[in-house]
């Protein structure tokens, strides 16, 4: 089977390899729930290693951390379940990616796991491509009700379900209490507030303390696509057809964002280590991304910064019908294949677990530091234990909160498309080397070509 598999890779490679000649990498930042530094052999249950006669159930997902977690799940229902085993093995995402295209255009379904990990930013896509591959759960049995709507909205099409939400990509705003204090600020100075009121705190704060309020990596818009999801507004309209050509709500967004670095209030760093080393330096107040943030933020060796951090929402766009201080950023979604044999132990499995039990959640929030989109959890006493290292709050519970008030927005397939179109026109305009129509105008046309529209 794992021959089959990395023939069926090898051959993907090949056949994707003309489409890679001559591009590039520009990302700077992992996404949450993408590729970072694979499990190790022991971390891995292998079907070797599984008795014989067992019922399987096989899992793809990559990093350490998703594997440990999808482990504690497999440990927990295995306990309960004599004669199944849950393995399993460390995929890439990117790998997951290509091999679903690949095993999609071949025919050959049965290749693919019983569950894989999809992320949140090309479920969609995948699912409008390729949608032979994903199983229908929305009769399944699963409460979908009990998750964040904008989470379980990236793996729904036609009104169906065909994913289970995994980890927690809402936004939350993290700021350093004792910089605040000296500009004669508190945290619930910046709670519920709209941008233009922000930009008023930071530029007191600028003046008092000589340090920006936030920071984010140049050229990418993932700020700026919180933005608009706080307010619900989309780039792609009902068709699916990108919408930015007077869109005010975006030409709002980016003038925010615009005003945050002419002002000062808001430091771009070159790359990902740069804004990681403005968190963990304390050369910023704090930053505003998703909840996956904090163990960055707890990663640093400056003992002073314990205690010193709190955790609040984002602002909201300013008068904006519908605008919010909630959003969400990065993730990921599992996906059962519809060629698994096993579709109703994949299904009782996930109600068990993902889906159904709090002690699972407060188990991976203990042991592992991940954060939960099932709302439930935030009920329980694991999630409601106070942080020691952000000024003794229960940040846990209030970040699951903040998840049920998100806006759904519709990202469309090409949201990867619009991404980079974006970050290209936000640093034009930044530079001087375009206004802000052009520039968006030029973002619009770019990914129509990308579309082929």
């Amino acid at each position: 089977m794992k021959k089959k598999v990395l023939s069926i890779l090898m051959t993907a490679m090949m056949a994707l390899s003309l489409a890679a000649c001559g591009s590039t990498d520009n990302s700077t930042a992992p996404a949450a729930g993408t590729d970072s530094q694979p499990a190790t052999a022991e971390s891995v249950k292998t079907e070797a290693e599984t008795p014989a006669g067992e019922q399987i159930l096989k899992v793809w997902c990559w990093d350490s951390f998703n594997v440990d977690a999808m482990k504690t799940a497999g440990a927990m229902y295995e306990a309960e379940h004599p004669g199944v085993s849950i393995v399993v093995e460390e995929t890439l995402s990117k790998d997951i990616q290509t091999i679903v295209q690949t095993c999609a255009m071949s025919g050959q379904l049965d290749s693919l796991p019983d569950v894989f990990l999809m992320d949140d930013q090309v479920f969609t896509k995948y699912l409008q491509n390729y949608p032979e591959v994903f199983a229908d759960l929305t009769d399944s049995g699963i409460a979908f009700s009990d998750f964040a709507a904008s989470k379980v909205a990236n793996s729904v099409s036609g009104g169906k379900n065909f994913g289970v939400p995994y980890d927690s990509n809402t936004v939350i705003a993290c700021y350093r209490t004792d910089y605040l204090e000296q500009a004669g600020y508190t945290v619930a100075d910046l709670t519920d507030i709209t941008w233009d009121q922000f930009i008023e705190i930071g530029k007191v704060v600028k003046e008092k303390t000589g340090m920006p309020m936030l920071t984010n990596v140049q050229g990418e818009p993932d700020l700026l696509n919180m933005i608009l999801q706080s307010a619900g507004i989309s780039v792609f309209d009902e068709d699916g057809k990108i919408d930015l050509v007077d869109n005010e709500g975006l030409k709002e967004a980016m003038e925010v964002y615009m005003t945050l670095v002419k002002e000062g209030i808001l430091q771009e760093q070159v790359d990902w280590s740069g804004y990681q080393g403005s968190i963990n330096n304390g050369t910023v107040v704090g930053t505003i991304n998703g909840s996956w943030i904090c163990a960055t933020i707890m990663s640093t060796d400056q003992a002073e910064q314990e205690g010193n951090w709190a955790v609040t929402n984002m602002p909201k766009l300013n008068d904006y019908a519908g605008a919010t201080n909630y959003s969400a950023q990065g993730g990921s979604t599992w996906a059962v294949c519809s060629a698994s044999k096993n579709y109703d132990l994949a299904v009782d499995f996930f109600k068990s677990t993902w889906a159904g039990s709090t002690e699972f959640y407060d188990s991976i929030l203990t042991d592992l530091g991940a954060i939960a989109t099932y709302l439930p959890a935030a009920e329980s006493e694991a999630y409601n234990q106070k942080s020691a290292y952000f000024n003794d709050e229960a940040i846990y519970s209030k970040i699951v909160s903040y998840g049920g008030k998100i806006p759904t927005v519709n990202k469309g397939i090409y949201w990867t498309e619009e991404k980079e179109a974006l970050g290209i026109a936000l640093s034009k305009v930044i530079n001087g080397k375009s206004d802000l129509d052009a520039a968006i105008a030029e973002a619009q046309s770019t990914v129509e070509f990308n579309m082929g529209q």
